[in-house]
């Protein structure tokens, strides 16, 4: 049988039978400590593995959080080439070319007259898509401005019958026409 370190050392004169009491004592001492105190030792390693789990927990919310906003741009994206393609007018070559503006610069649309006049009042708009425009109804367009407003190009808002302003303005024989070709 093996005989323990202590009993080695006291056998060979190292240290004396007292120290190697004290020393157990306080062994037991401690480790009765560690078992009955609620805070216990702290351990270093420990505290820096729950660190780099909760800063690892935090960087993956992260990234699926961008993941999910660019999930859902994708799928509006998709929802507003849907509402385009289902509800687009046909191209038609007109003889009157509408004048809008679009980033600053004015475009030309060649429609026919009442595509001109429907545009005017407020009943088409017209919509941007893969860099050609699309005429589109306004309640379509409003669809598309909800979800994002910078297909939008022109959408006029619908004129609604004028009451009592109309009588006591002075003006009101004098009508600026709201489709001026320029």
């Amino acid at each position: 049988m093996a005989i323990s370190l202590q009993e080695q050392l006291l056998k060979a004169g190292l240290v004396k039978e007292k120290q190697l009491k004290k020393s157990n004592s306080e062994k037991r001492k401690q480790t009765r400590q560690q078992l009955h105190s609620k805070a216990g030792v702290v351990d270093e390693g420990k505290a820096a593995a729950k660190k780099a789990l909760a800063e690892k927990a935090e960087r993956d919310r992260e990234l699926a959080k961008k993941q999910n906003d660019a999930a859902h741009a994708k799928a509006v994206q998709a929802q507003i080439r849907q509402i385009i393609t289902m509800n687009r007018l046909p191209k038609n070559t007109g003889d009157v070319a509408y004048n809008f503006v679009d980033n600053k610069k004015v475009k030309t649309l060649h429609v026919d007259l009442p595509t001109v006049n429907h545009l005017s009042n407020g009943h088409l708009a017209i919509v941007k898509l893969d860099e050609q425009y699309e005429i589109v109804p306004q309640v379509a367009a409003l669809k598309i401005q909800a979800r994002d407003a910078s297909f939008v190009v022109v959408c006029n808002e619908q004129q609604k019958k004028q009451s009592d302003s109309d009588e006591e303005d002075p003006y009101a024989d004098f009508k600026v026409p709201d489709d001026l070709m320029w």
